[in-house]
């Protein structure tokens, strides 16, 4: 798995909470097949369509930070692309085309597998 890949998965688990308030990378429920795909598939999207962005971005952070940032901006976290650890607008493009892949959930579904939303 490549490391935006990465910083994003490990992200999505860390800051994502059950319906208990538990967070998704302390309980022992595995991702469904599709979950993980569908991850990966969105990383490469956003990879694809801000190739040159992220080329810039690299000044400042990893590529899993960049990926890590990926997951918080588009789900409205209080952190993220936007937040200061690049130049303004550099951070504003990032942060309109993350939120342009729109929210995403977590959740457990009835086979006990983890899902998205």
């Amino acid at each position: 798995m490549e490391s935006f890949e990465q910083g994003y998965i490990t992200c999505a688990f860390w800051s994502s909470l059950t319906e208990d308030g538990t967070p998704f990378d302390a309980v022992e429920n595995d991702p469904a097949p599709e979950t993980i795909a569908q991850m990966k598939a969105d990383c490469a999207a956003f990879q694809a369509d801000n190739a040159a962005l992220l080329e810039q971005a690299r000044e400042y952070t990893t590529d899993a930070r960049q990926g890590h940032d990926f997951w918080l901006t588009r789900n409205g976290h209080g952190a993220g692309f936007w937040d200061g650890d690049y130049p303004q607008e550099l951070g504003d493009a990032l942060t309109t085309a993350s939120k342009a892949f729109g929210e995403c959930d977590m959740y457990i579904g009835d086979d006990g597998k983890i899902y998205l939303s």
